[in-house]
């Protein structure tokens, strides 16, 4: 098992824990930012918040807009490598449409990200965190065909689409930003239609696709 590190540039919601992210970043007098818990309480009176362009952003929602970017950046290659790796129709399919979802879930927290002002650099670059694909198994991902591409494709895959599940439904109880809680309210409800198809799909790819 891979081991969890702490990113040291971001505050993290409180699901984000068990993700290896527990404390939050230096600030400009070198004090370590609020902790994980101190980000339940961000609408507090007095709690500094960036202003976008359809209202304030909370720690909360950039923790969740930074992570989110960071994990369809590392599922995207893994998605793209299906079509070379499998000739099974339903698997195609179905990474074809999880794709369309994952760069258009990527477009919308990059531009709400930077509506934040938020920094563009991602703080999760070099971590691996649950839910994203290391190297190593993105080389063991290229390096099989077939069904036994297809059994490493669909594990990584549950993981990343549980774990996005898991982060947007507390993006959804702890945010305030409304247009990303409503990106949050998406990712679980299609997630969780995506999670249903693979796991109706078998090892094999049998039946992956055939829900909608």
């Amino acid at each position: 098992m891979r081991a969890l590190v702490a990113a040291p540039s971001t505050l993290l919601i409180a699901a984000l824990l068990a993700a290896g992210c527990a404390a939050g970043p230096p600030d400009a007098a070198g004090t370590t930012a609020p902790s994980v818990a101190a980000s339940t309480a961000v609408a507090a009176p007095g709690t500094a918040l960036a202003t976008g362009t359809a209202g304030p952003f909370s720690p909360t929602d950039i923790a969740w807009l930074q992570l989110t970017v960071a994990m369809a950046e590392r599922v995207l290659p893994v998605l793209d490598l299906v079509p070379a790796r499998t000739t099974d129709p339903a698997w195609r399919r179905l990474a074809a449409q999880i794709e369309t979802t994952e760069r258009a879930n990527l477009a919308v927290s990059r531009r709400l990200l930077g509506d934040s002002g938020a920094p563009a650099t991602n703080p999760h670059e070099g971590h691996d965190m649950p839910g994203m694909i290391g190297a190593d198994e993105l080389a063991a991902l290229r390096s099989s065909t077939g069904k036994a591409f297809q059994r490493l494709f669909a594990g990584h895959l549950r993981a990343h689409l549980t774990q996005a599940v898991r982060i947007a439904g507390a993006e959804q109880r702890g945010g305030v930003h409304p247009e990303t809680t409503a990106l949050a309210a998406a990712v679980v409800r299609r997630g969780t239609t995506d999670l249903a198809r693979l796991d109706r799909a078998g090892p094999d790819g049998r039946r992956a696709g055939q829900a909608a």
